[in-house]
């Protein structure tokens, strides 16, 4: 593909500046007769950021000697734009000297058309400069097109994994006999609650898609200890606390940061502030935040969910019990926080509501 095919070098915007309106007039009319229909005239310099900025331009006919502002300093104003697509400037010029012409390429100057002007080297030089600034922006195009082409394809593959990850939470819930939206309950819950503690919006939203697989080591109890109704006996207890490891160990060994989260909040949410949790027995600021966050959210749920072997607690005895496990089971901070945002928390609760039947 050609860069003709893409633009017409014909209708390239071009910035003509000079002070003598007859030196404008000639170039108009040397310019149009070869086909260039976009030309714009401007006859005082001062004038010419403002215009450069209105439309993009593809290549800039500049006189240097003019009142108020010469070329140089217009050449400065442009500079300064920080513009990735600044145009060619080509100097209008009847000056010789070689350090009146250093300064000028200096100064940003990508070419010379020396007055009086002869039509074949304007032309030339027009063209060969249109060429070259047609190419970067096609190059600069492109550079978009694929940015925009991976961000769009990075936005799917991240959907994509979110989606494999709830599903796998969803997984382990249903074996539990729990509902598929404890785990959007209680992962915006946990989000929540990270948000509130100042936590950023990226760690906010590793938060919210890490914490839904916190019990997927579910899926390695045997059912007859996982489906059990009654109370667990000590060796069968044992058994079933091992989930948080199993859980661990699935997710574990993935560099991701969504993974290395979720493996932790995995191994850690039913650790206890007091040291009374398992599997590890950590105690207080030893357990990583992620997994007290992802505690404080899942027990909530839990208790004011319904399910096969129990009915749902009503708010109050569950922030009842939240309150008085407050720096044994839980965080005190965390729990301070979450008083705090219960009206939002039940609003999370209404959003994610069990459909009826």
């Amino acid at each position: 593909m050609t860069i003709n095919t893409l633009y017409k070098k014909e209708a390239a915007r071009i910035l003509i500046v000079d002070d003598e309106p007859v030196n404008l007039k000639l170039l108009d009319k040397m310019l149009s007769a070869q086909g260039y229909t976009n030309l714009v005239l401007v006859q005082d310099p001062r004038q010419v950021l403002e215009v450069y900025l209105q439309q993009r331009t593809d290549l800039i006919l500049l006189d240097i000697n003019m009142p108020h502002l010469d070329g140089f300093g217009v050449m400065e104003q442009l500079k300064a734009l920080d513009d990735p697509l600044l145009p060619p400037v080509v100097i209008l010029t009847a000056q010789h000297a070689q350090d009146f012409l250093l300064r000028a390429l200096n100064g940003g100057a990508r070419d010379f058309i020396t007055k009086p002007f002869d039509r074949n080297e304007l032309l030339a030089r027009v063209r060969n400069m249109l060429d070259a600034q047609l190419a970067h922006r096609l190059v600069y195009d492109q550079k978009d097109v694929l940015n925009e082409m991976v961000q769009i394809r990075t936005d799917e593959l991240r959907r994509t994994r979110l989606q494999v990850v709830q599903r796998l939470g969803r997984a382990a819930e249903y074996r539990d006999n729990e509902t598929g939206n404890h785990i959007l309950r209680m992962s915006h819950i946990a989000a929540l609650l990270a948000k509130s503690i100042g936590w950023n919006e990226d760690d906010c939203e590793l938060m919210l898609h890490a914490s839904p697989m916190h019990d997927i080591g579910k899926i390695g109890v045997p059912d007859h200890i996982l489906l059990k109704p009654g109370k667990f006996e000590p060796e069968e207890w044992e058994i079933m606390k091992t989930h948080a490891v199993i859980g661990a160990n699935i997710l574990d060994g993935d560099e991701s940061d969504l993974m290395q989260w979720a493996s932790e909040i995995a191994l850690t949410h039913h650790e206890k502030w007091d040291g009374s949790g398992y599997p590890q027995g950590l105690v207080g600021e030893a357990i990583p935040l992620t997994g007290r966050i992802a505690a404080l959210a899942d027990v909530f749920d839990a208790l004011t969910s319904a399910r096969p072997y129990k009915k749902a607690w009503t708010v109050e005895a569950a922030v009842d019990l939240i309150r008085e496990n407050r720096g044994t089971h839980f965080d005190p901070d965390l729990v301070d926080v979450f008083l705090i945002q219960l009206p939002e928390i039940l609003n999370i609760r209404e959003r994610f509501s069990e459909p009826e039947g």
